[in-house]
């Protein structure tokens, strides 16, 4: 479990080490002075040398959105986030680690819907490290094991939703038209596969979703088909509704008498004209309405 390790200023560190490696070199220039420099003075210039770098070597830059993971030896110590020029046991371990939100474009994979339909599907996934301890010691490459649990979690969601309603009308999400229920559980299942590695995902948008080429044209037809049928469906309903209106009226302003017969028979050209593809040529009737 991630531990937060607390740091103490490096810059009275930093100073010390710039003062004995100063004191060290003043030292060395009194020695050289010297025809024969005594065993002291040259332990004092070693002291003085090896203090500086004992005191740089426990210096530590920590960058905005980054973090130290921090070992003694083997031993997890803890992890630093505070930012600046901070000192720690020059005998710890560093292991930078980022903290900043990255970017993931999967492949565009392909897999079959819930109604066993090829189809090709990829996604934009944005993700941060979240525990620093998990990343550094549970896994061995956490970007490797996000890639392929990424590609996972997409392949399961594809397989539990249609591609759209044409062959489930009652399918409650489809991928087509899930929206924002369709990325929540995309976002869910990334999630509960990525807090093994101490991943948050903070973002996940699907970036292409197709029928696979061997069968895109032939479900192009069938959503040509269906929207044909519903648009042919919408037009008959309101033919009928401008038959009926047209029968109504003349009947009420008693502009025509129509018996049965020619009622069936305007009703048919009048069915003709509204759901006809093409404008209705006009004839001219220059008798009677029985010639």
């Amino acid at each position: 479990m991630e531990k937060i390790k607390k740091a103490i200023s490096g810059f009275a560190a930093l100073l010390a080490a710039v003062i004995l490696f100063i004191g060290g070199i003043l030292l060395c220039v009194q020695a050289g002075s010297k025809t024969e420099p005594d065993g002291l003075l040259i332990m004092l210039i070693i002291l003085c040398f090896a203090g500086a770098i004992v005191l740089c070597k426990g210096l530590l830059v920590v960058q905005p959105n980054y973090s130290v993971v921090l070992t003694f030896f083997g031993k997890y110590v803890g992890t630093v986030k505070e930012n600046g020029l901070l000192f720690v046991n020059p005998l710890f371990t560093k292991q930078k680690i980022s903290l900043r939100s990255q970017s993931l474009e999967s492949a565009k994979l392909k897999v079959n819907d819930k109604m066993g339909n090829p189809i090709e599907i990829a996604a934009v996934i944005l993700w941060q490290i979240q525990d620093t301890y998990k990343v550094a010691f549970d896994g061995v490459n956490f970007a490797s094991y996000m890639t392929n649990q990424s590609e996972a979690a997409i392949r399961h969601l594809a397989s539990t939703c249609p591609y759209d309603s044409i062959e489930d009308e009652h399918a409650a999400i489809t991928l087509r038209d899930g929206g924002d229920e369709v990325i929540a559980m995309l976002e869910a299942e990334l999630n509960e596969r990525m807090a093994k590695a101490g991943i948050v995902i903070t973002e996940a948008r699907i970036s292409h979703l197709a029928y696979s080429p061997e069968i895109a044209g032939a479900m192009l037809q069938r959503q040509q088909a269906t929207a044909i049928v519903a648009a042919r469906s919408k037009i008959v309903e309101g033919a009928v509704g401008m038959v009926e209106m047209a029968l109504e009226l003349l009947s009420k302003k008693q502009i025509v008498e129509l018996d049965e017969e020619k009622k069936a028979a305007m009703v048919s050209n009048l069915m003709v004209v509204l759901c006809g593809e093409r404008g209705a040529t006009p004839v001219l009737n220059t008798g009677t309405l029985h010639q």
